[in-house]
């Protein structure tokens, strides 16, 4: 498949008021409607216009065309779960191991999963396009917010700290799209929520040298 890159893919402008963004986002969501009710293939800018009550026009002046609108989902995704696990770290700083490991994983699936009918959406069109630029630096940034928080753990240490921190990002992201892609259940779903916070304690524990004295 030719997978267009993300310089292709940018938006005309971005909002620059308050309502050119409560604009952005009736089309954001008129779009994910509009993909479930008739897939990727049948959507069009004509017919999510239609949907967000917006005229083409309006939709033109931020996406060109189809494809631009499809990867502004799929980058508006990626900012919410940055920020929110950002949030987080501001959150988890200084705290204990086990509390670190349940705190990263909760956030990470809450943020995953606060909207599930546009994550689902989202998932089935991420690959219509070239991510691997995007995903390296996302995964970049989770990496180093996880780094960071277990520089500051007081209860345990770590031989190769990046190392871990890049091994708990995996882990976190790696289960979250399995279940994604391949069954999204609400069984899977819970199964997650209550394995995964102990896999990635775990895993810590299994890192670290020791507790301090």
């Amino acid at each position: 498949m030719n997978r267009p890159p993300p310089a292709l893919l940018k938006p005309r402008k971005a909002p620059q008021q308050a309502r050119s963004a409560v604009t952005i986002e009736a089309i954001h969501v008129a779009t994910i409607q509009v993909l479930l009710a008739g897939g990727v293939g049948r959507l069009t800018t004509t017919r999510v216009a239609a949907r967000a009550g917006v005229s083409v026009g309006t939709m033109y002046q931020y996406y060109p065309h189809k494809q631009a609108l499809l990867f502004a989902l799929v980058q508006r995704q990626f900012d919410l779960i940055d920020t929110a696990m950002r949030d987080a770290a501001a959150r988890l700083a200084g705290s204990d191991l086990g509390t670190v490991a349940h705190g990263v994983a909760t956030a990470w699936l809450d943020a995953k999963m606060a909207d599930m009918v546009a994550s689902r959406a989202i998932y089935g069109i991420a690959a219509e396009f070239d991510l691997s630029e995007m995903m390296s630096r996302a995964a970049q940034r989770m990496t180093q917010v996880i780094d960071t928080l277990l520089a500051n753990v007081p209860d345990a240490r770590f031989a190769d700290r990046s190392s871990a921190a890049f091994m708990l990002a995996a882990l976190l992201g790696g289960s979250v799209r399995v279940v994604m892609e391949a069954e999204p259940s609400e069984e899977n779903f819970a199964r997650l929520r209550c394995e995964l916070p102990r896999a990635c304690h775990a895993y810590l524990v299994a890192a670290s040298q020791g507790a301090l004295a």
